[in-house]
């Protein structure tokens, strides 16, 4: 990746500043258990997840004649959001975030999430005070979240050639693309390094070093 200045940081949220992977293994694991059907590793969690998260689904067995993906969709946000899990960031997030704000630039999240649960859980960490715009969709079924990014990038106003989308996955590369940014991949988050490498983005194993390599 070039040394190139940035004026605007798009981070995505799930795997890259929220430290989720192990809880929606443990999640999908109790929808699976329900089922007889065989759990998932944190090893093979990150070689087949992918978007849209429907495909992701089907990989692991589901038959959607049976239960439709949406009921089961619906099923595993109850899960996840219920009271046993227990959210935290990356250790590194809130230092960084400090560190890109005292520098001038200015930042955003681009989620996938739900947006009324996006907003609930950084309002509940403390951290919406680092971002100009918090985009998630408008349900939790995880589609794309392309058309959430050209949106945002419209509102705000912002020069493509200016802005870095920072994320986990093949999906968040296929974003920057489409909106016309720079990426930087993280290979710490829902896919692993062996599927993120092809890809034509920089990748780095950590939030830290990505940070260290940005900025």
């Amino acid at each position: 990746m070039s040394r190139k200045k940035y004026k605007h940081i798009i981070w995505d949220w799930n795997g890259t500043l929220l430290d989720d992977v192990d809880i929606v293994i443990d999640a999908m694991n109790n929808l699976l258990r329900r089922r007889g059907l065989p759990l998932i590793n944190r090893e093979l969690y990150k070689h087949i997840f992918t978007f849209p998260v429907k495909d992701y689904y089907a990989r692991l067995g589901f038959d959607f004649l049976v239960e439709p993906f949406e009921k089961l969709a619906d099923e595993f946000t109850a899960e996840i959001y219920s009271n046993k899990y227990c959210y935290k960031l990356f250790p590194e997030v809130e230092g960084i975030l400090e560190k890109v704000n005292c520098l001038g630039i200015t930042q955003s999240i681009l989620s996938a999430s739900a947006q009324d649960k996006l907003t609930e859980m950084i309002d509940t960490f403390g951290i919406g005070r680092y971002f100009k715009a918090v985009n998630g969709l408008s349900n939790h079924y995880a589609h794309s979240k392309i058309e959430a990014g050209k949106q945002c990038l419209s509102i705000l106003e912002i020069k493509v050639d200016e802005v870095i989308f920072i994320g986990d996955t093949a999906h968040d590369f296929e974003a920057a693309a489409a909106l016309g940014c720079d990426c930087l991949l993280i290979a710490n988050g829902h896919q692993s390094y062996t599927r993120l490498k092809p890809l034509k983005a920089a990748l780095v194993n950590s939030l830290l070093e990505a940070s260290t390599l940005l900025l």
